[in-house]
């Protein structure tokens, strides 16, 4: 199985503030459903939370939250102690998509084979960052040659890392 983290990050690698995005980019919402549609994703318990009751589950994924709490549920969720365990449920699963938040993206980098971030030319306060790309090379860009507008007028781009 191979692990990849997918998110979406303003200037100075901002990916949240106060339990939710600042921002609001429908092209980068479709991109995140393109790259995980049909694998497993993982993400943390402040994550599961901060998607709108009407997306949790998120459809067509296997949703596992990783959680200490060993009492939670939800509906459409399996329920992980810790990242090990979670990616123990995503197999057999071709992928197992880390999707938030910052800690679980800070844990999951060493064990990633991809990256998939949109860039947003977007200057934001934020409490929560993503993990450094440091030592990661780009391999595909769409656009490859600029930016794109959303049409809420924020510019972004999409970029693919690989070591």
């Amino acid at each position: 199985m191979q692990v990849g983290l997918v998110w979406a990050q303003a200037r100075g690698g901002v990916i949240g503030a106060g339990g939710g995005m600042p921002w609001h980019v429908p092209e980068d919402m479709a991109h995140f459903k393109h790259v995980t549609l049909g694998h497993a994703v993982v993400m943390g318990r402040r994550t599961w939370e901060s998607f709108p009751e009407q997306f949790r589950p998120l459809p067509g994924r296997r949703n596992i939250v990783v959680t200490r709490n060993d009492r939670w549920q939800a509906d459409g969720a399996q329920r992980a102690a810790s990242l090990d365990a979670a990616l123990a449920l995503a197999a057999p699963a071709d992928w197992a998509w880390i999707v938030g938040g910052g800690q679980v993206y800070r844990e999951a980098i060493a064990r990633a084979d991809r990256l998939e971030v949109t860039e947003l030319d977007l200057d934001v306060a934020g409490d929560t960052t993503a993990p450094s790309v440091q030592g990661w090379q780009v391999v595909a860009s769409d656009p490859s040659e600029g930016w794109h507008v959303s049409r809420t007028g924020i510019r972004y781009r999409f970029l693919r890392y690989e070591h």
